[in-house]
């Protein structure tokens, strides 16, 4: 194959991967809490030839839309939303991850969980329990928890120097990324309330169907170079048979 189809092949490559994270993106466009993902291009320029470079594109990297979903009201006391850059930290069987999804709710014991079934934690990192008889939980901006008798606990609120560092996980969950959390100093939780996704629609689909015409593109520029290939070839093999 000729440089220009290498070119053609490495574009159609990269744009089949762009493909599916937007595919993600519109999959998870209700999904609270979840933050749209872009694919991180690199171009190699490589020169065969003097005053003839040819560029390649290689995706090294995905990066993530750290936009505030909008929060919208729900009317469950145990619906949480996070409104700075702050995160709940719960516990799951890989370890302590972190999330922004708000939807809590009590387990048969009483315990705090995320909808996933994992423990909520407080700030020092003990699971959250409410006693029976609580009656209505008020939840304050700073995470405390009170019922009809008083205080119940604090829930934890985790912060970290670069959110961007933190590895995606299943369900909405994000591991540290070998960063130590902080208290969170610029967080507040609102009550009644879910963070909503970040994706765009309208933006998501625009992007697909320059996708989608930038994929045919190369196509038409890998067949073009073939049915040039083919033509020499051809005419080679009439001239030696001439």
């Amino acid at each position: 194959m000729e440089n220009t189809g290498y070119i053609a092949l490495s574009r159609q490559l990269t744009l089949r991967r762009e493909l599916d994270v937007v595919a993600n993106n519109i999959a998870n466009m209700n999904t609270p809490a979840y933050k749209a993902e872009r694919l991180i291009f690199r171009e190699f320029i490589q020169k065969p030839e003097p005053n003839q470079p040819h560029s390649f594109v290689q995706d090294i990297g995905m990066s993530r839309n750290l936009t505030e979903g909008p929060a919208s009201p729900t009317g469950n006391p145990l619906d949480l939303a996070i409104s700075g850059p702050g995160y709940f930290a719960v516990e799951t069987p890989e370890g302590i991850r972190y999330t922004r999804h708000g939807r809590l709710q009590l387990d048969a014991q009483g315990q705090l969980i995320n909808s996933q079934g994992a423990p909520v934690l407080s700030g020092n990192g003990a699971p959250i329990t409410i006693p029976n008889g609580t009656g209505t939980i008020t939840i304050a901006t700073d995470g405390t928890l009170s019922g009809d008798a008083g205080l119940i606990g604090k829930i934890g609120l985790s912060e970290f120097a670069d959110e961007g560092k933190l590895k995606r996980d299943a369900n909405g969950l994000y591991s540290a990324g070998g960063q130590q959390p902080e208290a969170a100093t610029k967080t507040k939780v609102m009550q009644g309330m879910l963070e909503q996704s970040n994706v765009q629609p309208i933006l998501e689909m625009t992007r697909m169907i320059n996708v989608h015409r930038s994929y045919q593109s190369a196509q038409r520029l890998i067949s073009s170079e073939h049915e040039q290939s083919m033509r020499a070839i051809n005419k080679l093999m009439r001239a030696r048979q001439g």
